[in-house]
């Protein structure tokens, strides 16, 4: 039976199409705060085209909700040839909504800065670095983004094959060091430290936090392990191997449980078979599978 992924695609991202738009609203609306308020007011150059904006700005005074505006849909009609109307859907409303609201909320933003006076700028690192990945992690999460350099990124790894961490990270070093060139190293270093607590975020709100791990195990003993897993509330599952230096056939136990467990567990597997090998790794997200049904009164 061959599937119809143009149809599976369309369905996905349809489904809760109206709260992950109002979502992506919300988030453009917090970036341009935040990029009024802290990046543009303090001279913090974070890369992308919002950076080329605070340079621009200071530089020649160019308003940068325009040139933000007149690079996004540059950049969405590039888009739409280079890469497709699909992926261009995705870019469209941040693209837009953005240079908007940091034109709209610019005078706000100005009589705010004039009242939140920090002495230690540490904190308006911190304090931009949170509202940018918590604003940044919850669009990626709806499935949009706010286009930008995003899309040069993406065309370059389309068509020249350059890899999408390796273009995306010449790019906003180039646009640091600019900035670094400009208004100092101090700011650039805020500026870093603004983009490391973005991508943290980023990488929490799209993950989430790991409630589980993920064990691999390889032991002499697997009936006994096994019998223990069965005590957990949790099922496991048995992979067929063969050793790569003793090219033995073995079997390799994968199971997930609670991080609550995680101490107690590798314990007990160590006591069981001193000798077992096993691997242990953060797990997000757990879908389907078995697991025993939970008494009302056990958590």
């Amino acid at each position: 039976m061959k599937f119809d992924y143009k149809q599976i695609i369309d369905e996905v991202f349809s489904k809760n199409f109206w709260p992950r738009l109002l979502i992506t609203i919300v988030g453009s609306l917090v970036l341009a705060i935040n990029y009024n308020l802290f990046l543009l007011h303090n001279n913090l150059v974070i890369g992308g085209t919002s950076g080329i904006a605070i340079i621009l700005h200071d530089a020649f005074n160019i308003d940068s909700a325009t040139f933000l505006l007149i690079v996004n849909v540059t950049f969405l009609f590039l888009s739409f040839f280079f890469l497709g109307p699909r992926n261009t859907g995705l870019t469209i409303v941040g693209s837009l909504l953005y240079p908007m609201f940091v034109s709209l909320t610019s005078g706000l933003c100005d009589y705010l800065a004039t009242k939140l006076v920090f002495d230690d700028f540490i904190l308006v690192a911190l304090l931009s670095g949170c509202l940018f990945g918590t604003a940044n992690g919850f669009i990626y999460k709806a499935g949009f983004t706010t286009g930008g350099s995003d899309i040069i990124i993406q065309i370059l790894n389309k068509y020249l094959k350059i890899p999408t961490g390796v273009a995306s990270f010449s790019f906003n070093i180039l646009v640091i060091l600019s900035g670094a060139m400009i208004f100092g190293v101090n700011k650039a270093i805020y500026a870093v430290i603004v983009i490391v607590i973005n991508s943290i975020l980023i990488d929490k709100i799209m993950l989430g936090i790991s409630d589980s791990k993920m064990f691999y195990i390889v032991t002499k003993k697997p009936e006994q392990v096994k019998d223990f897993i069965s005590t957990m509330d949790t099922g496991y599952t048995i992979m067929r191997t063969d050793g790569g230096y003793t090219n033995k056939a073995n079997n390799i136990i994968m199971c997930v449980i609670p991080t609550k467990h995680y101490y107690m567990f590798k314990n007990v597997i160590e006591q069981i078979d001193p000798q077992a090998f096993f691997i242990i790794s953060d797990c997000y997200e757990v879908y389907g599978g078995h697991r025993k049904s939970k008494k009302p009164f056990l958590i």
